[in-house]
C-alpha cells in the first residue's frame, strides 16, 4: 500500500450539511476499497488563489490515506464525476513526505492543545490582577 494525500475544493455554495455528505461521500469510497484514512482535516471556507468557475472562494478538504494504486483511479473518476468539487489534487507521498506530514500533523496537535489551554491560563491571570487590585 502507498501513502496518498489529496486536497480537494468543494463549491462555496454548499451548506454545511451538503459539505460534509460530499466528505463523507469521498471517505466512504476510500473504506470500500480497502484504503486506511489516516488524516482528515477541515480547511473550512477560503479564498481562491483566482476565480474558479466564476467563484472567489471554496471549502477546502485534505484526507491521508493508505492505498492501493487502483483506488487512486476510482478517487480521481469520483471527483472528476462530482459537480460539487472544483478543484482537487492527489498525489503519493514519498517516504520523506509521509514523515513530513506525521511532523506536521504532531505540531498542529500541539497546537491546538495550547490553543485550548490558553483561555484558562488567560483567565488564572485575570483573576489573580483583579485580586490584587
Amino acid at each position: 500500500m502507498n501513502h496518498y494525500e489529496t486536497v480537494f475544493i468543494l463549491t462555496p455554495v454548499l451548506s454545511d450539511d451538503q459539505m460534509k455528505e460530499a466528505v463523507e461521500k469521498f471517505k466512504a469510497l476510500l473504506k470500500e476499497n480497502d484504503a486506511v484514512i489516516v488524516n482528515e482535516e477541515n480547511w473550512g471556507l477560503r479564498k481562491l488563489a483566482y476565480p474558479i468557475q466564476k467563484k472567489s472562494t471554496g471549502f477546502y478538504n485534505l484526507l491521508e490515506f493508505d492505498a492501493d494504486p487502483t483506488v487512486v483511479k476510482k478517487l480521481d473518476t469520483a471527483f472528476r464525476r462530482d459537480e460539487k468539487v472544483i478543484r482537487f489534487l492527489i498525489f503519493h507521498l514519498d517516504k520523506f513526505a509521509a514523515e513530513y506530514a506525521v511532523k506536521r500533523r504532531s505540531l498542529r496537535s500541539a497546537n491546538k492543545a495550547n490553543a485550548a489551554a490558553a483561555p484558562a491560563e488567560d483567565k488564572k491571570e485575570a483573576n489573580e490582577i483583579k485580586k490584587e487590585n
